[in-house]
């Protein structure tokens, strides 16, 4: 077993911890705000007072956090990640940010002779809990497979996809399919139900035929019933389409359908449901339709 630190204990990253915790490892995290810890303190997680610390007491540390800015707040300073790295220590960002700014940060932790991989998630806080996310890997090859055996603790199909930034590459190429799908579900749904068929009818055959993926299952009924929180807000998810366009336009990868829904995701921004699941597309839809159930 491991000592293993973990930096940014939100929806996704708490459930990645506990995760670890459950295999056996010791566990030491932080997280700004340390209230929202407080159940994996309950569950044996060990608390340290700055990123800083937490990485100076592991030896493979985990962090998770919102964006490109989050990311930076807790790497550098006095009390950053990047101070309290050691020589040889792996650290594992699984964060979605961007692979130009994961670069850069792995250049500066390689200067101290720790080794730095992009560890994304596919996935959403259910299949964590569950155990069937998929990790995908950017980074030094042999960094990787010294902690495979970890990221497996974390999600059984960890899968290396090349150098520093490719897991993230990979990662945005994934969520980018996330809204278009839906968008594309919403306008079916809206053209059934325009036409006559009540919209429980209209989810249950486009959720029972060849169109549903598995991320459609998982938010189709959301048009019936939204939750009240989000498993993935329009603005978390806005943020990872515009991340895909700025990759697009350095690999010259043109991406019209991504722009069109990155509109839709704005539109839902200005209706005030920004924090909504991003589910809510069709609820802009409805609303461009004049409907307002």
């Amino acid at each position: 077993m491991a000592q293993v630190g973990f930096v940014g204990l939100g929806t996704m990253g708490g459930r990645a911890a506990k995760r670890l915790l459950d295999a056996g490892h010791t566990v030491s995290g932080y997280n700004r705000t340390r209230s929202h810890a407080q159940w994996l303190l309950d569950a044996g997680m060990r608390w340290g007072d700055s990123p800083r610390m937490v990485a100076e007491a592991a030896d493979v540390l985990f962090s998770m956090v919102t964006d490109n800015a989050a990311l930076g707040d807790i790497f550098d300073g006095p009390d950053g990640i990047l101070g309290g790295l050691r020589r040889g220590e792996v650290y594992a960002d699984m964060s979605t940010v961007s692979p130009a700014l994961s670069r850069m940060l792995a250049a500066r932790a390689a200067e101290k002779n720790a080794h730095m991989l992009d560890v994304p998630v596919s996935g959403s806080p259910v299949t964590l809990e569950q155990g069937q996310a998929v990790l995908m890997a950017g980074g030094d090859q042999s960094a990787f497979e010294q902690v495979r055996p970890i990221l497996q603790n974390i999600g059984p199909t960890v899968i290396y996809m090349g150098g520093n930034g490719q897991g993230l590459v990979m990662k945005l190429a994934v969520n980018l399919n996330l809204p278009v799908q839906l968008q594309a579900f919403s306008e079916g749904m809206l053209l059934a139900e325009r036409g006559g068929i009540p919209r429980e009818k209209a989810v249950e055959v486009l959720l029972s035929g060849t169109i549903a993926s598995p991320a459609l299952k998982l938010r189709g009924p959301f048009v019936i019933k939204m939750p009240e929180k989000a498993q993935f807000d329009v603005e978390m998810m806005q943020k990872d389409m515009i991340l895909a366009q700025e990759l697009s336009r350095e690999v010259g990868a043109p991406l019209p359908t991504a722009a069109l829904v990155t509109e839709f995701l704005t539109m839902a921004r200005a209706m005030g449901l920004g924090e909504r699941d991003f589910a809510v597309l069709f609820q802009v839809l409805a609303h461009m339709a004049g409907m307002r159930k």
